[in-house]
């Protein structure tokens, strides 16, 4: 007797294509982390979390995901991870870096450029900035040298 015909694949080829975008779609996020964490410890800022270390990992991320996706993609990854700016000051901080970060990667001309004006507007920032537009930290009791 032979093998009867199930119309099935081998469970090794059905998998192929799907894995294949899991891995297609899990190497954007690791382009975007690799790309921000080298420019980050390149700054040498302080503040990891709440400082303008901080602020400039969150605006330079939005800005790099904007440039290279879309502003759309900054606005759902910071409804869902910073909940939208709502709950506490740190996330608050956050929320408004992501906003000014996808505004300077929607208007960016070229990746340098990105870069350099993010750099910059994070040298233009400020403890508690309530403008829109300029990048803002905790006071400096509140940092924390952590890498996140």
């Amino acid at each position: 007797m032979g093998r009867q015909k199930t119309g099935r694949r081998p469970l090794r080829k059905r998998w192929k294509w799907p894995l294949a975008a899991l891995l297609v779609l899990a190497a954007y996020p690791c382009f975007v982390l690799a790309s921000v964490y080298a420019h980050w410890f390149a700054a040498d800022l302080p503040g990891g979390r709440n400082g303008p270390a901080d602020a400039y990992r969150h605006a330079l991320a939005s800005a790099t995901v904007a440039y290279s996706g879309s502003p759309r993609w900054v606005a759902w990854v910071t409804a869902v991870m910073e909940r939208d700016g709502l709950g506490n000051d740190s996330r608050a901080m956050d929320a408004h870096n992501n906003r000014i970060g996808a505004r300077i990667g929607t208007h960016a001309e070229s990746w340098s450029q990105m870069q350099a004006d993010v750099l910059a507007a994070v040298g233009h920032g400020s403890v508690g900035a309530a403008d829109a537009q300029q990048i803002t930290w905790l006071p400096p009791e509140r940092w924390q040298n952590r890498l996140y």
